[in-house]
């Protein structure tokens, strides 16, 4: 598949691409920076994403994918490597998508449906079962931003499929 990768991000910095794209030290300077990343993507998700409509949040989204794709792949091809540990803002932007659809759906607390979104995209994101490894083969900004995109979508069905069977069983 030759999915052309965006243009403007070459026309940045090196400074704005990198620090953008790893979300400056929480990339850098931390251990386990695509934990980190998912975790400013919860709070992200869970600050600007709550209240908003499904069309609403489905614009926003794919326009931070967009920007991910761009800013990921620039930075990737800066660093001359193909997925670097770094870069965090594929998690980051894709947090949103794993509580698409729920809003205090079955009277779960915020607080446990954001933690079990956060775990099942973590492992998801970390295991890659289901073909979400091969999307990594996909060039450029792509590979790095649609395996979490598939992550999210897997977290978001299994959260889905939990509420379902946890209201079947009460």
């Amino acid at each position: 598949m030759n999915l052309p990768e965006p243009l403007w991000p070459r026309r940045l910095s090196d400074k704005v691409v990198l620090n953008v794209a790893t979300l400056g030290p929480l990339g850098r300077r931390l251990p386990a920076p695509g934990t980190w990343g998912s975790l400013a993507g919860l709070a992200y998700a869970w600050l600007i994403y709550r209240d908003d409509t499904l069309l609403a949040a489905a614009a926003e989204i794919l326009v931070g994918l967009y920007l991910a794709v761009g800013f990921c792949g620039e930075a990737a091809r800066r660093m001359g490597r193909t997925d670097p540990g770094e870069i965090n803002l594929d998690e980051f932007a894709v947090m949103p998508l794993c509580y698409l659809l729920w809003h205090g759906q079955n009277g779960w607390p915020d607080w446990a449906v954001l933690l079990a979104g956060f775990a099942l995209f973590r492992f998801f994101d970390i295991v890659k079962p289901l073909g979400i490894r091969r999307l990594q083969r996909l060039p450029g900004g792509w590979g790095i931003v649609l395996d979490d995109v598939a992550a999210a979508l897997a977290a978001c069905a299994t959260l889905h499929l939990a509420a379902a069977g946890w209201a079947w069983v009460r």
